[in-house]
């Protein structure tokens, strides 16, 4: 312990060591570039896994965004179609806005099994056969015999009557048959897998020519389907 002591404290006043450090460094350094040659592999390995982990994760990034734009894309596309849609169903609706005249409810025909009604107009009024008869919420029915002053309609409701309409959606098409009550009525022959659900507003299709397109007529409010079936109960 002395001896070292000694030792230092000669070699900070004198720098006997420097020599003996001089030789040490000569021969550690061979050693120190053989011990930074091997670890460089291992240095470089992980640098590319930090990069490729770092890639990878770009990568995922640029995916995820990618699927919300197209999921934007499809939207605005959809919407746009929609938008044309509407913009046609308007178009029609000011037309049909310019021919309406009003009219007054006179009569109900009492029939548990038939849907008829009396209006205060007629053919001096250019009512004619066929002429579609609309209220506040949309298609109501439409003329099957005028008379000079008065005509009766056939309501919507009537279990003979059928009503080409789409679902405003989507445009699927179907025909809506009335039941005989006064607030519902049915479509017949839905597929099981078409694409409807409750809350779907049907307006008129305007196929046939005897309903303008685009009037509310009914909304769906019952969808069942069963597998046995091909065919699913909608009201």
């Amino acid at each position: 312990m002395l001896l070292s002591i000694v030792i230092m404290t000669m070699d900070h006043r004198w720098h006997y060591l420097d020599t003996v450090r001089s030789g040490m460094s000569l021969v550690v350094y061979p050693l120190q570039v053989m011990v930074d040659l091997s670890t460089a592999p291992l240095r470089s390995a992980a640098e590319n896994l930090s990069s490729r982990a770092t890639l990878l994760k770009q990568v995922e990034e640029l995916r995820t965004r990618q699927t919300l734009l197209d999921a934007q894309l499809q939207r605005l596309v959809t919407l746009e179609s929609e938008n044309r849609r509407l913009r046609k169903l308007l178009h029609s609706s000011r037309e049909t806005v310019e021919r309406t005249q009003v009219a007054e409810i006179i009569a109900v025909d009492l029939d548990p099994f038939s849907r008829q009604i009396v209006i205060n107009k007629g053919t001096n009024d250019n009512v004619f056969l066929g002429q579609p008869l609309l209220d506040a919420n949309g298609v109501m029915g439409q003329i099957i015999h005028a008379g000079p002053f008065s005509s009766t309609a056939l309501l919507i409701t009537d279990p003979s009557h059928a009503t080409p309409v789409q679902i405003n959606r989507n445009g699927v098409r179907a025909i809506a048959m009335g039941t005989g009550a006064s607030n519902r009525l049915e479509l017949p022959f839905i597929p099981n897998n078409t694409d409807i659900k409750t809350g779907d507003v049907l307006v008129t299709s305007g196929l046939g020519g005897r309903f303008p397109p685009g009037h509310p007529v009914a909304t769906i409010t019952r969808i069942q389907s069963e597998p046995s079936r091909p065919y699913a109960w909608v009201e």
